[in-house]
């Protein structure tokens, strides 16, 4: 992995603007992936102010000279917003996306294929997949610290070097990353976020708090 690779963020809501942000404050030029039509100046400069560079184009450019995607749009928006990419053979996309209802609390709600992730991998078959950056809130993703330590980013996938590349790059951009095993594992993953909200909302815990995988020792 290039110390300057160059890195896509599909998608400007809270998740994508923070970890965009984040990943261009630690040396990444950085395509914000946007629908013309809003004015994404204040973002511009948010990564400016961490000494980053990064432009908006749209999603399509944004993939194409990007060597990483962080798909970062609603889980019922992913597949098509995905698939509209046209992503090159080889491609890493990491998906951010959480299917979450709400019924007097968050649930999860998976398309048939078992987790966003899955039905991904399905619809794009030429692309390498992980489930990543997706078990805690936007506040987070700007800012990794938590205590004395940086908070775990948990990722499932089926391709080890892709895995071993997103693992190098979130850990240089200040994160813990944690290998959970294969692409199927993303449903837990999803279940982990479900939980992560029930604690941050009707659990009563707030936003500033996160997973952590702690050895005893």
């Amino acid at each position: 992995m290039s110390d300057t690779e160059t890195l896509a963020i599909i998608g400007l809501g809270n998740v994508g603007a923070a970890l965009g942000v984040r990943l261009a404050g630690a040396g990444h030029p950085i395509r914000f992936g946007a629908r013309p039509g809003k004015d994404h100046g204040e973002l511009l400069d948010n990564v400016t102010s961490v000494g980053g560079q990064a432009v908006v184009v749209s999603p399509a450019e944004a993939a194409a000279e990007a060597s990483i995607v962080f798909l970062a749009v609603p889980a019922t928006a992913a597949i098509d917003a995905a698939r509209e990419l046209d992503l090159a053979p080889g491609k890493i996309l990491v998906d951010c996306t959480n299917p979450v209802g709400w019924d007097k609390g968050p649930i999860w709600t998976p398309p048939a294929a078992g987790s966003i992730a899955a039905a991904l991998a399905e619809a794009l078959p030429q692309v390498r997949v992980i489930k990543a950056f997706n078990g805690f809130g936007a506040e987070f993703h700007a800012d990794p610290k938590l205590g004395d330590t940086a908070v775990d980013v948990f990722m499932a996938g089926d391709d080890m070097p892709s895995k071993i590349q997103l693992a190098l790059l979130a850990r240089k951009a200040g994160f813990s990353p944690v290998d959970v095993g294969p692409l199927r594992n993303a449903a837990l993953l999803e279940n982990l976020a479900v939980l992560w909200i029930h604690l941050a909302t009707v659990g009563g815990r707030g936003r500033e708090v996160a997973f952590k995988l702690l050895d005893r020792a």
